[in-house]
């Protein structure tokens, strides 16, 4: 999949082939450009964000804006399994409980309504009733168009998808920095070949703030970043009591914010679910970060499945971290800066959004289109 060594030059080069720059790079690549793919690791390393065999997919936001972008989230994975004759979604339906005066039910109710996402309120013995295997003290939102989403899989498809359609891929090559030409190309310095682009997608995520000053800049001036903060996160696998029950996914917001999904392949065999704290996690950096999962984590979320989920092991049987990139209001960024369009951080929801991030990152590559002003640099 690696390009020969000696000087080349692309249309668009990508850096960062986790879930965000593989989509870019698929995108691209079906419009007819010429495209190189980077990466500092070997494809599907575990050192970021995106790795693993389950996310999230889910269209209940409190938020309108976003609960509208997952409709047109959705239309991109079926047109990404499409092109790439690929299943990379599994539906299995989502419920969002939680303390009302963190997350009012009827925020949440309103803006799906409004964004047109089918949906049903229940009280809590409907739901109790519904899903006997959780534990539920107030109203719960369920809707049907949510699932899993293979994030593996997904890169995997499009940097496959993107390779026959003409792109190049350099994994194992680390970036240090770029150089501005008199021609206007970018040069992307880096250990494994001469490389000139039109433009640099950047979507390194959790290395984006250790990139960004080694980034040469014209007339447009320094890239200045929002505040960005690197959060390790942990997950932990537990295994069914029951193993024939379909769980879905569900996120609960209270005094602890716990997320959890169907596992796939990283709980090993046998049916288990995934669970993990959103809030909390200690800071680090992607080149610092040390993997070693928080005992005060492990507890609090052992703690919450044995009070809260009854049909669930509390005794986790796989653990993992990740890294969170997060901008202030959890929004993404996704903005031109002259020669470059940096992709994410996304804040530790953006996987849903992933094909569609693509192409959003392309539009602005090829200046079709700005991307939305909310996901936009400081200025």
């Amino acid at each position: 999949m690696s390009a020969p060594a000696g000087a080349r030059h692309v249309e668009v080069a990508v850096l960062g082939a986790g879930l965000m720059g593989s989509a870019t790079a698929w995108a691209l690549a079906r419009r007819g450009r010429s495209v190189a793919l980077i990466e500092a690791y070997e494809l599907g390393h575990r050192n970021g964000s995106s790795h693993g065999s389950e996310r999230i997919f889910r269209r209940a936001y409190a938020d309108p804006f976003y609960a509208a972008l997952t409709g047109r989230a959705a239309e991109c994975w079926q047109e990404l399994e499409h092109d790439t004759n690929s299943t990379l979604l599994r539906m299995t339906g989502a419920v969002d409980t939680g303390d009302v005066r963190i997350r009012d039910p009827a925020l949440l109710d309103a803006a799906m309504t409004e964004a047109g996402v089918a949906h049903e309120v229940l009280t809590p013995e409907q739901a109790q009733e519904r899903w006997p295997y959780m534990l539920f003290d107030g109203p719960a939102i369920y809707h049907a168009q949510a699932g899993t989403l293979d994030s593996d899989a997904t890169i995997g498809a499009c940097v496959r998808r993107a390779i026959e359609l003409g792109a190049f891929v350099l994994s194992g090559t680390r970036v240090t920095g770029t150089e501005l030409l008199s021609s206007g190309r970018v040069r992307i310095l880096n250990d494994r070949m001469d490389l000139t682009a039109d433009t640099l997608v950047i979507a390194a995520g959790a290395w984006l703030p250790e990139l960004a000053p080694h980034l040469a800049t014209g007339s447009e001036g320094p890239l200045v970043l929002p505040p960005l903060t690197v959060i390790q996160k942990e997950v932990f696998h537990f295994r069914q009591r029951d193993p024939s029950v379909s769980w879905p996914t569900f996120v609960h917001k209270g005094p602890v914010q716990i997320y959890g999904l169907p596992s796939g392949r990283d709980a090993g065999p046998g049916p288990a679910v995934k669970v993990a704290r959103y809030d909390g996690g200690p800071l680090t950096t992607a080149s610092t970060r040390d993997g070693v999962i928080d005992p005060a984590a492990r507890d609090s979320v052992c703690e919450y499945v044995r009070t809260r989920l009854p049909g669930l092991d509390p005794a986790p049987i796989a653990e993992a971290s990740c890294l969170f990139t997060v901008a202030p209001n959890e929004d993404f960024i996704l903005d031109r800066h002259g020669p470059y369009v940096i992709v994410s951080p996304c804040s530790g929801h953006g996987a849903k959004f992933a094909p569609l991030i693509g192409e959003l990152a392309a539009d602005a590559a090829e200046r079709r289109a700005a991307p939305p002003a909310r996901f936009g640099l400081p200025r």
